[in-house]
């Protein structure tokens, strides 16, 4: 697309118009169809400085300030979908319904460009594909898996119960997490408060003394500096570290893997990861194969909803196992990601015949680690709180009380 500016004549005066398309031809056929004055000329220009400006506020608005669809009006939106394609109610009519009782006006727009592309004779997955950013890759999977085994409205309702685990799943993890995360919030900042407020007036009375500082001591006066003298300097360090971090993280494949890696070796966070992820793998993987989809093109499509990039290769593994001849039960132990209890019960059901049934009570199996998970952590928090408040006292009361005592032996010695 290129920019050119339209001269014309109106009521005696020379205007002009500035216009976005592909040639200079579009330019002045345009300008024909619709007229408004005596066409002089045009000439190409480049991109008008104002919109360049309205251009940037724009990307900035939809990539900076775009708030996520709300998951529970998205939710609500799906169960309404499937009852009525249940029911037999054409895609068409069912999304003219959703759009009208839908209540949230971003869930509104996306399902009013679907109903278009839905008319326009676009299927409902390729459409959803244009808003994967705001309703996830496992919506577009479980849409393709319904168009894929004729059983759309079963597809979205599963989908709809995914979601909604999902999101009770992060609403359990933010109260177990409220309580530690406040308790640290308050911690730090009275140990700033102490630090900032109180060694100053010690730092007065060991100064008289030409002794030798303990090091808790010289931890806490360094401390005390760096917040008092260098606070901005290490939070705008931080922010801009985290930006660059962040802009490598999308760009490099390499970093994006190593990073990736190191999260799932985080304690807790490392295995909510993991269950989240291999559970949603392995009941795709099992609905996939029960509809009668190619063991290849089955374990392709549930790789696509793994979002971490090392376990997303680590089970591409078991696929490369498959094409090149090999067992199922060998690739999944290849991937060393499983359990013994997993590859044994893979490998049960591969000789048996049954396979679609070891794979949904395998699914069953990573669900309730992944509660049971939820459930505990704030148990599992509980020690490194415990911990950490301690380290924290124990360096202030050595920091403080340390030099007083030995200021006291020189006193009293003196």
């Amino acid at each position: 697309m290129a920019y050119f500016k339209v001269l014309y004549l109106r009521k005696g005066e020379k205007q002009e118009q500035i216009v976005q398309v592909d040639n200079k031809i579009v330019a002045i056929q345009d300008f024909k169809n619709n007229p408004k004055g005596i066409f002089l000329g045009i000439e190409e220009i480049n991109e008008p400085f104002e919109l360049k400006v309205k251009r940037i506020k724009e990307l900035i608005s939809k990539k900076i300030f775009k708030k996520k669809i709300p998951p529970l009006s998205y939710i609500a939106s799906l169960r309404q979908m499937s009852v009525m394609l249940d029911a037999g109610i054409p895609i068409n009519k069912t999304l003219e319904t959703v759009i009208r009782t839908c209540d949230n006006k971003r869930v509104k727009e996306i399902f009013k460009e679907i109903y278009q592309d839905i008319e326009s004779g676009a299927n409902l997955s390729d459409s959803l594909k244009k808003f994967e950013n705001e309703v996830g890759k496992l919506s577009i999977v479980m849409v393709e898996l319904g168009e894929k085994i004729g059983l759309m409205s079963e597809s979205i309702d599963k989908l709809a119960d995914f979601l909604q685990e999902i999101h009770d799943n992060r609403v359990k993890l933010k109260k177990a997490t409220r309580y530690p995360l406040l308790v640290i919030i308050a911690m730090a900042i009275s140990f700033s408060l102490v630090i900032v407020l109180v060694i100053p007036q010690f730092m007065d009375i060991f100064n008289q003394y030409k002794t030798q500082l303990p090091f808790p001591t010289r931890v806490l006066i360094w401390i005390e500096k760096a917040i008092k003298n260098y606070s901005a300097y290490i939070l705008g360090g931080a922010g801009i570290i985290f930006f660059v971090l962040n802009k490598i993280y999308k760009k490099n494949n390499n970093f994006h893997r190593f990073i990736d890696k190191i999260m799932l070796k985080i304690y807790i966070v490392g295995s909510v990861i993991y269950l989240s992820m291999v559970g949603r793998f392995v009941y795709i993987f099992d609905k996939l194969i029960s509809s009668g989809l190619p063991i290849v093109d089955a374990l392709r499509t549930a790789i696509s909803v793994v979002d971490n990039k090392f376990l997303k290769e680590k089970l591409e593994i078991v696929s490369q196992s498959i094409e090149e001849g090999r067992s199922l039960t060998d690739g999944f132990r290849d991937t060393k990601q499983f359990d013994n209890i997993v590859t044994q019960m893979v490998e049960a059901g591969e000789t048996s015949g049954s396979l679609g049934k070891m794979l949904d009570k395998i699914s069953i199996y990573y669900r309730n680690k992944f509660q049971n998970l939820v459930d505990n952590v704030s148990t599992m928090i509980e020690p490194i709180l415990i911990a950490g408040i301690a380290g924290f006292v124990l360096l202030l009361g050595l920091g403080i009380f340390l030099p007083m005592w030995s200021l006291a032996g020189a006193v009293g010695g003196g």
